[in-house]
C-alpha cells in the first residue's frame, strides 16, 4: 500500500487530467498504426469496453511494488460509439517489466457483459475475480485458441515499443475517483459514469473519435 501511495502521489504531481487523457489516446493510436502488430479488429469489434493505462511504474526500491492511471470506456448501449470515460487505478500484478524499464503500457479488453460487471464495481482483480488471457496480436483471431476467446478480459502490455499480449494475473483495477472528480465535477464511480448519462469531457473527444476509427461495431 506505501509504495502505492508513493507512486501515485509522484504520477499525479506530474500529470494532469488532460495529459493522461492525450496519453491514452497516444498510445491507443501508436498501437493501431501498425495492424500487423496490433489488437485484432474482430475482437475491437466485439469488445465491451476497453482499458487504457500508459505509463505503469515499476518501484525499484521495493519488489513488485507497481501503480498506474488510466481510464476506461465502453461502447454505448446502442453499440454506436464509445460512452464517457472513467477514470481507474491500476495495482500490482506481474506486467513483465524488461531489464532496465521502469514503465509500461497496459491495454485490456472487456469482452461480454459478465467482465464489464465486474470492470465497474468498486474495486476488482484480474484472475481470482475475472478471467484474464493475454491477447493475442494481429489482423485476426481465426488461428488463435480457445483460452482468450472465452475469457471475460483480453490484455496486453508495450515496453520499449514492443507490443504484446500478456496475463495480468493479479492485477487489481479500482475506481479513480480523484479523478472523476476532476473531469466532472463530481466524485461519481465508474459504474454511474459509464452506465448513466455523464457527457463525456471535452478534453476525452480525441480519445473517444479515435476508438471509433479503428473499432466502430458492424450490424
Amino acid at each position: 500500500m506505501l509504495v502505492s501511495i508513493c507512486l501515485g502521489v509522484g504520477v499525479a504531481a506530474a500529470e494532469s487530467t488532460q495529459e493522461r487523457l492525450n496519453n491514452a489516446t497516444a498510445l491507443f493510436t501508436e498501437i493501431m498504426a501498425t495492424p500487423d502488430r496490433s489488437i485484432p479488429q474482430d475482437l475491437l469489434q466485439k469488445a465491451s469496453c476497453i482499458v487504457l493505462v500508459p505509463g505503469v511504474k515499476k518501484a525499484a526500491f521495493v519488489l513488485g511494488g507497481k501503480y498506474g492511471r488510466g481510464f476506461v470506456t465502453c461502447r454505448k448501449e446502442s453499440g454506436a460509439g464509445w460512452g464517457a470515460p472513467g477514470a481507474v487505478r491500476m495495482e500490482g500484478g506481474s506486467f513483465g517489466f524488461q531489464i532496465g524499464v521502469s514503465s509500461t503500457d497496459v491495454v485490456l479488453l472487456v469482452m461480454n457483459p459478465r467482465g464489464m460487471k465486474k470492470l465497474l464495481s468498486s474495486k476488482f482483480t484480474l484472475g481470482p475475480d475475472a478471467t484474464v488471457a493475454a491477447g493475442p496480436v494481429g489482423r485476426a483471431t481465426s488461428a488463435q485458441t480457445d483460452a482468450f476467446m472465452t475469457a471475460e478480459i483480453l490484455s496486453w502490455s508495450r515496453s520499449k515499443g514492443l507490443f504484446a499480449g500478456i496475463s495480468l494475473e493479479g492485477a487489481t483495477l479500482r475506481n479513480d475517483l480523484d479523478e472523476n472528480a476532476a473531469m466532472y465535477g463530481k466524485p461519481y464511480d465508474n459504474k454511474d459514469v459509464v452506465l448513466g448519462n455523464v457527457a463525456p469531457p471535452k478534453d476525452a473527444a480525441a480519445l473517444l473519435k479515435e476508438l471509433s476509427r479503428y473499432s466502430m461495431k458492424k450490424g
